[in-house]
């Protein structure tokens, strides 16, 4: 904690010496360096517990540097992601509070998608027909901005889950995700694939659910992560193993993870946080089980 915020410190003081003298561009390129910067130091993190702490600085700060630039896409999607990196980690915040975070994380992505390409201003207020046409225009660089925007828009609907209003919206998500993996079957490590697989374990075969088209995508993200990346072991478990009632599937990837390493280039903060919940889920699967 106390190098980030000496880091925070510093980088305020140099922002500062960038506003009063009116150096728009020399601001620009620092602050996209530093948001680089952050992004690697928090995912190559240990401590979620000391990520959680220093995320609302950071996100006051970037706040703070959009009023001045307020087009800026990268800050867009770096403070969208800042938002929803502390909500996921956070497992104990109240719903409003949620709701709000989702919220502000949500209307950041639309904003950056928006600036991005013109075509995608207001996405989420198209005729599912319209938004489909619209996608289907995108080219190979919208991808980061179409992931973006719906993994924010997942979060959302999660966070509204009470709301079927909300939960129609899932269509647009898978869309965009199918989209996604068609132009890039493993874009990001087979992260899209996850996004798909919970999406798709969100509703029990019993009830018209695709159970087989979930397990598919959770081995799909496993393999285009070279395993490597533990909390897609973790949502494997609690989404489908329990969906499906299959204990022993449960505890097998719920142990693989408490075996492994959680260090990882880029997924040392959530592979940690992956060991911590899977320790949880297995204390609890007497009960659900």
């Amino acid at each position: 904690m106390k190098v980030l915020m000496t880091q925070l410190r510093k980088y305020i003081f140099m922002l500062f010496f960038l506003f009063s003298s009116g150096c728009s561009y020399l601001m620009s390129s620092a602050t996209e360096d530093f948001a680089h910067n952050l992004k690697y130091a928090i995912l190559n993190q240990n401590d979620p517990q000391l990520v959680t702490e220093a995320i609302p600085a950071y996100l006051l700060l970037q706040q703070a540097l959009l009023v001045k630039d307020p087009d800026n896409e990268d800050l867009l999607i770096s403070t969208a992601n800042l938002y929803s990196s502390y909500s996921n980690l956070n497992e104990k915040l109240p719903q409003q509070r949620k709701q709000l975070i989702s919220q502000n994380a949500f209307d950041l992505a639309l904003k950056a998608a928006c600036v991005h390409k013109p075509d995608f201003c207001h996405l989420n207020e198209q005729s599912f027909d319209d938004f489909t046409k619209i996608i289907e225009k995108s080219e190979a660089n919208d991808l980061d901005v179409l992931y973006g925007l719906g993994a924010k828009w997942v979060s959302w609907i999660q966070a509204n889950r009470s709301d079927w209003n909300a939960i129609a919206q899932l269509a647009q998500v898978k869309y965009i995700m199918h989209y996604v993996v068609a132009m890039q079957d493993d874009y990001r490590q087979g992260e899209a694939y996850l996004y798909l697989a919970v999406m798709e374990s969100l509703i029990p075969p019993a009830l018209g659910g695709k159970a087989d088209i979930a397990k598919h995508d959770f081995e799909k993200a496993l393999q285009l992560s070279d395993r490597n990346n533990l909390m897609v072991y973790v949502l494997y478990a609690k989404h489908y193993a329990r969906m499906m009632f299959d204990r022993k599937l449960h505890d097998h990837l719920l142990n693989i993870v408490i075996k492994a390493q959680a260090n990882q280039e880029g997924l040392t903060l959530s592979n940690t946080l992956a060991k911590q919940r899977a320790e949880k889920l297995l204390q609890s699967a007497d009960e659900y089980f």
